[in-house]
């Protein structure tokens, strides 16, 4: 009898609900949240209620792609934290619900542990190029930047993480200094394509052992941005280009330099990326250079598991479902957790 596991994934501002039967996915349905880009970003309030508007016809239609009814599931895996308080609390009590009324398991997922274990999401039952382990994961995000040793599918140890702020909030912050809309990372991907990344150099930070910051990068980038357009009022208008991929290239750079240094470290040579920022144009093709140099096994998340969606926690679940972690109605959302 196959093991069908439901996944809600509501930790930020996309309301997600996925069905992995034994490991291959049949349905993963991912709701975005436009109203946040008036605001610059996502504002929790507005999230949240977004969420409750979502959760019920998302699940729905999860299910009906998979062809499965709810009698169908054997659990229900959801995402406990880390993320926004109310956004988690719609996805929580929906699990709480569900498995109430069929009286079955529930599941706590860890969100940055489902981000890792996208990489064994499979497509149809015969997908077979998984990392083997140990392997070393670069989980990258709006939120996380860490360096993870991931020993088996529910054991990881990080060795490594930033000390302010993530790669994510530094390509959105810059892109908001820009003046792009949020989310502006993909943009700075974007016009970066037409640009030239050694046009301005950025100061990139010093910090010990296998710890990143993006901080004082940030701050650096506002204060060349304010000091240009004293000069020249049009100043990122005719370089959008050039500062677009110059400040990329200076995020990839630190990222790829403590990964590098991971990878001696710890001798591991199975490497793989994770979060939304594995999604960066220049990020994949920049690793895909280092792996023929250092003789890596890499390997790249498909695009549409980058962000956050249902498919990585109903996946984690599965995993979590074979080995009999459950949980019950007691769990509470985390807004901070850690891998």
């Amino acid at each position: 009898m196959k093991i069908n596991i439901l996944g809600i994934e509501s930790s930020c501002d996309e309301t997600s609900a996925a069905v992995v039967a034994d490991g291959v996915i049949l349905s993963n349905v991912i709701a975005s949240q436009d109203v946040h880009k008036t605001y610059g970003g996502v504002v929790p309030e507005l999230a949240s209620r977004a969420h409750q508007q979502n959760i019920v016809p998302v699940v729905d239609q999860a299910l009906r792609q998979a062809n499965l009814n709810k009698t169908d599931i054997s659990g229900v895996a959801f995402t406990r934290g880390p993320g926004l308080l109310g956004s988690l609390l719609v996805g929580s009590s929906f699990a709480k619900g569900f498995v109430v009324s069929r009286e079955i398991p529930l599941i706590e997922i860890n969100h940055l542990q489902a981000h890792v274990l996208s990489h064994f999401l499979k497509e149809s039952s015969g997908d077979s190029n998984f990392p083997d382990f140990p392997f070393l994961c670069l989980l990258v995000s709006g939120g996380h930047t860490q360096l993870v040793v991931v020993e088996d599918y529910l054991e990881m140890k990080t060795i490594g993480q930033t000390i302010d702020d993530a790669a994510g909030e530094a390509f959105d912050k810059c892109a908001k200094i820009l003046g792009f809309q949020y989310p502006g990372g993909p943009l700075i991907d974007e016009y970066a394509l037409k640009g030239f990344s050694g046009r301005y150099k950025f100061t990139k930070p010093k910090i010990s052992d296998l710890d990143y910051s993006f901080s004082g990068l940030k701050t650096a980038f506002l204060y060349f941005i304010r000091d240009n357009i004293r000069k020249d009022p049009d100043f990122i208008k005719n370089n959008l280009n050039d500062l677009c991929a110059s400040i990329q290239s200076t995020i990839v750079e630190i990222l790829l330099d403590k990964f590098i240094l991971a990878s001696e470290n710890t001798g591991i040579n199975e490497i793989a990326i994770a979060g939304g920022v594995a999604a960066n144009s220049y990020l994949r093709k920049t690793l895909k250079e280092e792996a023929k140099r250092r003789n890596w096994n890499l390997f790249l998340p498909d695009y549409k598991y980058t962000t956050d969606n249902a498919a990585m926690v109903a996946i984690t679940g599965y995993y979590k479902y074979l080995k009999q972690q459950f949980t019950d109605q007691k769990s509470t959302p985390l807004a901070r957790m850690k891998l």
